[in-house]
């Protein structure tokens, strides 16, 4: 199970992207048996990282420590993304219940956002936390399409939207109106910008299948611009590192790109990637959620905090 994986490898677009490789690590995999991988997260306290399963609606939890993977929360919501804010605590997007929740350092879990202006929220997607305590996540309806990673229902929200939680008042609001399916998002290192995909090509011919960086100005966001098209499928979840390359999800693995948007290269994973995020001791190893399974790499950069 560990050693370099057949359909793995680097693919070099950009001679850059040599920077970013150690010269001899390869893509491990660390797990197989998902249904659909999703959402993970690194606590670096305990040395291990929590994924979701979605389809399966449990969260996954594998060991640094000794490379073990269990069953963290059975039944889970059909949880999405993950993510954990500045107190180490886990912040999760939950499609069934269409919420955004925290799970406290006792194990409770609080409802941080189940509706908007009197309505239920689609089904939260993906979640990031500011520096500053506030969550910001995405709202798309996939999780009430099918029955497949959710409840099959009618949105009672008009659109698909971004919203942000203020960590002193718990009050939602909406940052951002005009995307078709908003879904994977992370803060630029500095947090000066926030970069939302949109994969409304999912549902709607010649639809949005790009990243678009904002500017984060008073808690607000500007209308953005389009930094880049996929070019293999669509992205989905993504994380940036220290110095302002985003790290992806496609068809074809993990694309590397610059704060322009600029393809640097691949990492090439033999199945669709869903969403990575960076852990270990010093945020240097990748770990990407394929389909079905867990994969890691060691990078020569670190991620962003």
């Amino acid at each position: 199970m560990f050693g370099e994986i057949e359909g793995t490898g680097f693919e070099v677009i950009d001679n850059s992207f040599n920077e970013c490789l150690t010269g001899h690590a390869r893509v491990e995999r660390l797990w197989t048996g998902a249904r659909w991988s999703e959402g993970p997260a690194w606590f670096a306290a305990g040395r291990y990282l929590i994924w979701s399963d979605i389809p399966n609606n449990r969260m996954m939890r594998w060991d640094e420590t000794d490379g073990s993977v269990s069953v963290f929360r059975n039944p889970a919501n059909n949880s999405n993304g993950n993510t954990t804010d500045p107190q180490g605590r886990l912040v999760t997007c939950e499609h069934l219940t269409r919420r955004v929740t925290r799970t406290e350092h006792d194990g409770s879990i609080s409802v941080l956002a189940d509706q908007f202006q009197g309505a239920r929220f689609n089904s939260p997607n993906d979640v990031v936390v500011k520096s500053d305590g506030s969550i910001w996540f995405t709202d798309p309806s996939y999780g009430i399409l099918i029955d497949y990673e959710g409840d099959r229902a009618e949105c009672e929200i008009e659109g698909c939207h971004v919203y942000r939680i203020d960590p002193e008042t718990g009050n939602i609001s909406r940052v951002a109106d005009d995307y078709i399916k908003p879904n994977g998002l992370a803060f630029s290192a500095d947090e000066k910008h926030l970069y939302i995909a949109d994969t409304g090509a999912t549902h709607q011919e010649n639809g949005p299948a790009h990243i678009r960086k904002h500017v984060v100005k008073n808690n607000e966001l500007d209308k953005g611009i389009v930094i880049a098209d996929c070019t293999a499928g669509l992205f989905d979840g993504f994380r940036v590192d220290t110095q302002e390359r985003i790290w992806t999800s496609a068809a074809d693995g993990v694309h590397c790109l610059n704060s322009d948007g600029t393809l640097l290269g691949k990492i090439l994973i033999p199945e669709l990637v869903g969403n990575v995020c960076f852990g270990g001791q010093k945020l240097n190893r990748l770990f990407i959620c394929g389909t079905t399974s867990l994969y890691s790499v060691y990078l020569a950069v670190n991620g962003a905090r």
